[in-house]
């Protein structure tokens, strides 16, 4: 059964919510994945950073065949051996109190909404269903109602009103907008500190470091969703860390689990996640000891392989090399680590051309925002994989007209 085959299958009894390129993967080790008709690709797009430590990574592997003969579920009516070890794990990792556990990365930033408006009312002392939250313009956290309430992509928001109230909305990047927007019911800021799904979008220099100042001053939880940039994406064990900023909250998610399960998380001093209790929240695959299992032995080999490291080197290796392509659709290389975007400018024709043209070099990556190509390769790649990948970006840019 080939290609068209699977895309055919799919485009009947499949939602149409995605748009994805017509490469059908049946197969993944480290950089490389092949199709169905045995072509290989290197994966520049790691499944949005959920695949920092490559496709199938043997350790991570074995954790979870080890897991998944033993123990799969238990759900939280009862405890389980592995959920506790990820916790404390977790917690001397990041130096972090308390860790609350679910599933999707949308679901642990409706966590964190909720332990923001909690804390605003219980140590703030916010009128009741007075609280604010106040996020950012291009922001992604998810897509959930709550989530797209706050969106400012309309595509996100057609047909799915009315909208969850409480939020406010502000420019990315903007510190004085940030502080004007702050009143007595502010409780928290929500925060990417990339915009990866607008399109790697970068902060000004410095600007994390004064949100965190603002909120301090302001008595305002400050939430990092590093989601997609946590985890040594950046070249940093979290984004923020390059500001040398620490959050109230910070929400993680995707490569947590290695590529192989889905978990995510939220981590916060005990002031805040401690006032759940009993029913105030929950989730029965959350903390499932296969994800936990998959979850510990991911961080270890992200540690332990010197991933982060890695990221940092050669993300500052590729992004200059990428800027030496010359090019009259590019308008911007930007990037930090191995999360690195090309904006092309309006007269390209659009990202996804180009990615397709990639696809057929071999080289598997992804538009975003219409005109930029996002590459986020798995952070075991080598040198001489970038280069080859480089080639091939290269000719791309030189051919297409």
């Amino acid at each position: 059964m080939n290609t068209k085959f699977y895309v055919d299958l799919e485009d009947l009894y499949g939602a149409h919510n995605y748009h994805p390129l017509d490469v059908v993967i049946t197969k993944g080790k480290g950089v490389w994945v092949w199709d169905v008709n045995n072509q290989k690709y290197l994966d520049f797009l790691s499944a949005y950073s959920a695949v920092n430590q490559g496709h199938c990574h043997p350790t991570i592997v074995k954790a979870l065949k080890n897991q998944a003969e033993k123990l799969t579920l238990t759900s939280r009516a009862f405890r389980n051996d592995q959920w506790p070890m990820l916790a404390k794990e977790l917690s001397d990792l990041t130096g972090f109190d308390m860790v609350l556990p679910m599933n999707s990365g949308a679901e642990a930033v409706e966590t964190a909404l909720k332990a923001a408006r909690m804390w605003g009312y219980q140590n703030k002392r916010i009128p009741e269903n007075q609280a604010e939250i106040i996020v950012c313009s291009n922001n992604f956290h998810g897509r959930t109602i709550t989530i797209i309430s706050f969106t400012s992509e309309d595509l996100y928001k057609k047909d799915f009103g009315p909208f969850t109230p409480g939020f406010k909305m502000i420019p990315f990047g903007d510190i004085e907008a940030f502080e004007k927007a702050i009143t007595p019911n502010t409780a928290a800021f929500l925060v990417e500190p990339i915009q990866a799904e607008a399109g790697i979008i970068m902060p000004p220099d410095g600007y994390l470091k004064d949100v965190k100042e603002v909120c301090e001053s302001n008595n305002v939880l400050m939430i990092a969703d590093e989601i997609q940039t946590g985890l040594g994406r950046t070249g940093k064990l979290f984004a923020c860390e390059h500001e040398g900023v620490r959050p109230d909250v910070l929400i993680i998610g995707k490569s947590l689990g290695g590529g192989c399960y889905a978990v995510s998380a939220v981590l916060a001093r005990r002031e805040v996640l401690g006032l759940f209790t009993p029913g105030s929240h929950g989730s029965t695959f959350g903390a499932n000891p296969l994800a936990c299992a998959a979850a510990r032995e991911a961080l270890k080999v992200t540690k332990e392989e010197k991933m982060i490291e890695n990221s940092a080197e050669l993300g500052d290796y590729f992004i200059n090399k990428l800027k030496t392509i010359k090019s009259r659709h590019i308008q911007e290389v930007r990037g930090k680590g191995l999360l690195i975007g090309i904006e092309l400018k309006p007269e390209a024709g659009g990202a996804r051309r180009f990615c397709e043209a990639l696809e057929q070099e071999g080289l598997l990556c992804k538009e975003t925002h219409e005109n930029v190509i996002r590459f986020a390769p798995p952070l075991i790649i080598k040198k001489k994989e970038l280069d080859w990948s480089f080639k091939r970006i290269k000719k791309v840019f030189k051919d297409l007209k």
